[in-house]
């Protein structure tokens, strides 16, 4: 697949995706294709990008059953990878972008298969490094949705190789020439260091990527819900943040778009998920955008998070207009949601573009199915 070059990155205020319209006003330059907007770039010098997006965090060995029931009755598993960061880096190379995986995993064959399974998708693992005292990552699931009390999730990851990130082992190098930078809540909740890295991360400075910020809570992480607060505080750092409406909830006891969107004021863009419903886009000051969502035959409820941020992502470094924005991300979620996994290759870019495109008619009857994504198949337009 011909690989994405990145739009010529202008000042705040310049160029065609700042005046592309959104819902009857014009785009915050900020919304628009990711500038550092302060330090070289902002004085009309951009640096030279080698990167379209870096994606830092934990990626595991993943264990799917191979029939639904209780992991005390599942009799095998079939072996894939899982990671919020790296399932967001395989799709974003999958549709065409250079991407980094920022991570680390032990010296052993678990290793071994993380880091040659994503690098088969196209994506830059050299920032990858080997701990020889510390295993990779795994963990077993169930093939229930994981917001049903049913759902179980057996975690081996306590003391794992990618738990012993913190701010003494991120090489400037491992960041230098990229446009986005891209982390999760998950990452902030794995070690102090890993907490302190995030911290340093998300923390404004000059002349930095832009900063995309999943909150991603797993309440299994936080075993003092309490301290899950602090997801906040990193998201207010963040230039870009994703969050859904029903984590908010758990995590924040915040209701709504609305109550969100008050209590992260800072983050440029945010991007409240509402599931089947839809999600809300907030891009500075402006009104938010309702964008509903597709009608999806599920297969699988698993992966569709990290989709919808690589498809937003990616049309942000296109400079789409933000309800293109958020349909992209739709889309890429129904890619997500129509396979077993957490990963699935996404539509061809011409024909998400013309889905992305129809008319609001036409896109709330828009039905995807199993196959939808195929290159032999096509999508009736409705």
């Amino acid at each position: 697949m011909r690989r994405e070059e990145p739009p010529d990155v202008t000042a705040p205020g310049t160029g065609a995706a700042a005046a592309e319209p959104t819902t009857g006003t014009a785009a915050p330059a900020s919304a628009a294709a990711p500038t550092t907007g302060t330090g070289a770039a902002a004085a009309g010098s951009p640096p030279p990008y080698v990167t379209d997006v870096v994606c830092l965090g934990e990626s595991m060995v993943t264990f799917l059953p191979s029939r639904p029931g209780r992991l005390a009755e599942v009799p095998s598993f079939t072996r894939t990878i899982g990671g919020a960061e790296s399932n967001v880096a395989c799709a974003l190379a999958a549709a065409g972008h250079r991407t980094r995986w920022v991570s680390r995993v032990g010296a052993d064959g678990f290793g071994d298969h993380l880091v040659a399974t994503i690098a088969a998708y196209g994506v830059d693992t050299s920032a990858v490094r080997r701990d020889p005292l510390r295993p990779t990552g795994i963990y077993f699931r169930t093939a229930t949705d994981r917001a049903s009390g049913t759902h179980e999730v057996l975690y081996y990851r306590t003391g794992s190789a990618a738990s012993a990130m913190s701010p003494d082992t991120l090489r400037p190098a491992d960041l230098t020439g990229t446009r986005v930078l891209h982390l999760s809540g998950i990452t902030a909740a794995l070690s102090p260091g890993c907490l302190d890295l995030t911290r340093a991360l998300t923390a404004r400075r000059p002349g930095r990527p832009l900063v995309s910020f999943d909150i991603n809570h797993r309440p299994g992480l936080w075993p003092e819900p309490a301290r899950a607060r602090v997801l906040l505080d990193l998201a207010r750092g963040a230039d870009l943040v994703f969050t859904g409406e029903d984590e908010a909830a758990d995590a924040f006891g915040l209701h709504g778009p609305g109550a969100i969107r008050a209590a992260l004021p800072e983050p440029e863009v945010l991007v409240v998920k509402r599931g089947a419903d839809g999600a809300v886009v907030y891009a500075g000051g402006a009104d938010p955008v309702e964008v509903p969502a597709p009608r999806v035959d599920v297969v699988a409820p698993v992966g569709a998070g990290d989709a919808f941020a690589a498809g937003f992502l990616s049309a942000t470094l296109r400079g789409l207009p933000l309800r293109a924005r958020a349909r992209h991300g739709h889309l890429a979620a129904a890619a997500a949601l129509t396979v077993p996994g957490d990963l699935a290759p996404p539509p061809p870019r011409d024909r998400a573009d013309r889905l992305a495109d129809l008319d609001d008619a036409a896109w709330g009857r828009l039905h995807l199915g199993p196959g939808w994504t195929g290159e032999d198949q096509e999508v009736a337009t409705p």
